[in-house]
């Protein structure tokens, strides 16, 4: 069993030819009742007809992987993800296909410059001139200095695990995707419960599985900024990376030449990660961990928060951490509420205030005002200078959008949501304004 981008699987073996069936919300079910199966009396043999959805591999050699990563054209975004900003150029994920380059000079309205295709891509970071991307199991680092004409400049092979496994150095093919499909088919049963070969193999994996005139490439050598969904962070000269139950560190003090360094253990179920000083705080499906990374070579455990089991986006602003926690199916709870925590003693994390939410996602926090996305129920805004009346201070609800994640970036906030990129002017926080959208199959290329 395995949990990607919200949905859960399983691999049967026999009569289900080694597929995955996709049991989105009836996994509980399934685990209740497994039990009485195995017990049940076989007597009668009798065939039945069912119809199951599966999750066929693709698989992908890694000569091709190798020789995929190149720029493209501009294209209008299709299916979003995570988003990332660095200087005037935005850079948005199309999962799992590449990334959109967008000069965004004029935040009022942006413009597709480029779209480097790069398989099986979900995360990215810049430093500098240099966009580290994962693509599938390899970190792959592309000059950008010149938005047109993108340069991969190193590949660091076999650093992330493909759906909970490292693949083999030296295999030749690996997983890259699963395709649905629905099946149905006659199995032998008895007395028309228990199915042949009840045996289950488990395996898990939690991936929560882009010549005209424009400004200045990305330059300078600092970092940009990442979402509070990242997988991917930059702090100081070291690039950090999270899976499902690793921290990996890269040397980026070359930044065209990553260097893999240690792999920290965190235990299972990581989603996001977000620096803040020296600390990296760490986001799971049961806690928040907390990090010291004044040696950012080797960062040190000082603490866990621990949550009921739920999706868990954090960020962090003075002496307080804000989560929010969400039910889903990926997520496995119920709690769809915004807590906030006194992180002063990194040591000794706090529980301070929660809040009910309705589904939230991704937030984001600059100078006491909080974005917080809601999904489906939209973007919400709120003054948090008093973190214990929260509610009681709601600066404004934009209900027309699913929100995914925001970036504020000092006067103007980034939003990705399935329905496209919005930018807002929260320079006035009681008067937000809409700067621009870029819509889903954009035709303003």
């Amino acid at each position: 069993m395995w949990v990607d981008q919200e949905k859960v699987y399983i691999l049967y073996p026999a009569h289900m030819k080694n597929k995955a069936l996709l049991l989105p919300q009836q996994l509980l079910a399934l685990l209740l009742f497994l039990p009485a199966l195995l017990l049940s009396s076989c007597t009668d043999e009798v065939e039945t007809t069912i119809t199951y959805t599966v999750q066929e591999p693709v698989y992908m050699l890694r000569a091709d992987l190798q020789q995929a990563v190149k720029v493209n054209t501009p294209r209008g975004l299709e299916t979003p993800g995570k988003i990332y900003a660095k200087g005037n150029y935005l850079f948005i994920n199309e999962v799992d296909k590449g990334i959109h380059i967008i000069n965004n000079a004029n935040p009022a309205s942006p413009q597709f410059v480029s779209f480097i295709d790069i398989p099986g891509n979900i995360d990215m970071a810049v430093k500098g001139n240099i966009l580290y991307a994962d693509s599938y199991i390899d970190l792959v680092a592309l000059d950008i200095s010149n938005p047109l004409d993108v340069k991969l400049v190193k590949r660091v092979e076999n650093i992330f695990p493909s759906y909970g496994m490292l693949v083999n150095d030296t295999a030749r093919i690996f997983i890259a995707r699963f395709e649905e499909k629905t099946i149905t088919e006659t199995v032998q049963s008895y007395n028309s419960r228990v199915i042949r070969n009840p045996w289950m193999f488990m395996a898990m994996d939690g991936s929560t599985r882009s010549p005209q005139s424009f400004a200045a490439a990305p330059g300078g050598s600092g970092a940009g900024k990442g979402g509070s969904m990242a997988r991917f962070t930059i702090a100081g000269n070291h690039l950090y990376t999270v899976s499902l139950s690793d921290l990996q560190v890269f040397d980026v003090s070359n930044a065209a030449e990553p260097q893999s360094g240690q792999k920290i253990r965190l235990g299972w179920g990581i989603e996001t990660i977000f620096p803040y000083n020296d600390k990296l705080f760490i986001g799971s499906t049961t806690g928040m961990h907390i990090y010291d990374n004044s040696n950012p070579t080797s960062p040190q455990h000082l603490s866990t928060y621990a949550h009921v089991r739920s999706c868990d986006p954090v960020v962090v602003e003075g002496d307080l951490a804000w989560v929010t926690l969400r039910s889903g199916n990926a997520c496995a709870g119920f709690t769809n509420q915004l807590d906030v925590i006194d992180v002063s003693n990194a040591r000794s994390p706090k529980l301070l205030k929660t809040y009910p939410m309705q589904n939230p996602h991704g937030l984001g926090i600059d100078r006491s005002t909080l974005f917080l996305c809601e999904g489906q129920f939209g973007l919400k805004v709120f003054d948090v200078k008093n973190h214990l009346k929260v509610n009681e201070n709601l600066l404004a609800h934009f209900k027309e959008h699913d929100a995914y994640d925001v970036i504020p970036l000092g006067t103007s906030l980034l939003m990705i949501g399935k329905d496209g990129l919005y930018q807002y002017d929260y320079s006035n926080p009681s008067q937000i304004k809409l700067l621009s959208k870029i819509p889903i199959a954009s035709k303003t290329i």
